[in-house]
């Protein structure tokens, strides 16, 4: 094994830093956002539209309710 100088040693280094900086600013292969990927992966799935309307139906119970009603459920020690 050949044993390098600390110049050589950086350079090399400082090379690959370069290589790596360009993959990230400038990523060969353009990134898409995972819910562009998932997007439509439900689509006509009964199961998946029974769970929104379920989740919707849960959040809009929780909205009428008056916030005397949220304070009583709140046991103060």
């Amino acid at each position: 094994m050949s044993t390098l100088s600390i110049e050589e040693r950086v350079a090399t280094l400082e090379a690959e830093v370069v290589k790596l900086r360009q993959k990230v600013e400038s990523p060969a292969v353009p990134v898409t956002p995972w819910w562009e990927k998932i997007a439509g992966t439900f689509a006509q799935d009964s199961v998946y539209n029974e769970a929104m309307k379920l989740g919707h139906q849960y959040r809009r119970s929780l909205r009428r309710r008056s916030p005397l009603k949220r304070k009583a459920n709140y046991v103060h020690s």
